[in-house]
């Protein structure tokens, strides 16, 4: 079984489209056998995707500090780890996962798929990750992380890194791609761009 990661927002956004991605990619995890893993909210889409992959009899994981339990309402239904800080939540979803899929959210979800891309980058992992979205929302984040590269702070290479699609069968089929054939990079020249 793979194990899926989802970061994603803890609230709906403005586009009822985003909630709409959340339940459907929640539904075909469940449906293609995968293990959900996610922040442990109940709020936005973090609820909307784990509700949706549970109703629909997959596996679900939700790794949650304790001090936010009761801020993103912790559903009841699925399996949780309770860990202590958010640093701890990143770990344990790293360490719980085999490939990341991006929703549209906030800076929190912005941040934990910046801290993935940077270790990918740094070849400390080869799990592959695919922003999600239906309505152009990670446009300017993707065009941002191009940037990098061709104003020389990032190497030709980090451009495989950087995916993207606009259905979850599409991101399901770039994930299944890249595990079974991942972007090996060359050592990190440590006197060039890292």
């Amino acid at each position: 079984m793979t194990s899926i990661c989802v970061f994603c927002g803890a609230s709906p956004g403005h586009d009822p489209k985003h909630m709409a991605l959340a339940n459907t990619v929640g539904e075909t995890l469940a449906k293609r056998g995968h293990r959900l893993v996610y922040g442990g909210g109940g709020l936005g889409l973090m609820g909307a995707v784990a509700r949706s992959a549970h109703s629909s009899g997959g596996k679900v994981l939700g790794i949650m500090p304790e001090f936010l339990a009761e801020v993103e309402k912790t559903l009841t239904q699925v399996k949780h780890i309770m860990v202590p800080d958010m640093h701890s939540r990143k770990i344990m979803m790293y360490d719980e996962s085999d490939a990341f899929i991006v929703l549209p959210g906030g800076i929190g979800t912005l941040e934990e798929t910046i801290e993935i891309l940077s270790w990918m980058r740094l070849n400390l992992h080869h799990k592959p990750l695919v922003f999600l979205d239906n309505t152009g929302y990670w446009g300017p984040i993707i065009r941002g992380l191009h940037h990098t590269i061709e104003e020389g702070f990032a190497p030709e290479s980090f451009a495989k890194d950087i995916h993207s699609a606009s259905t979850a069968e599409d991101a399901l089929r770039i994930i299944d791609e890249k595990i079974a054939n991942p972007n090996i990079r060359e050592p990190l020249d440590v006197h060039n761009k890292v």
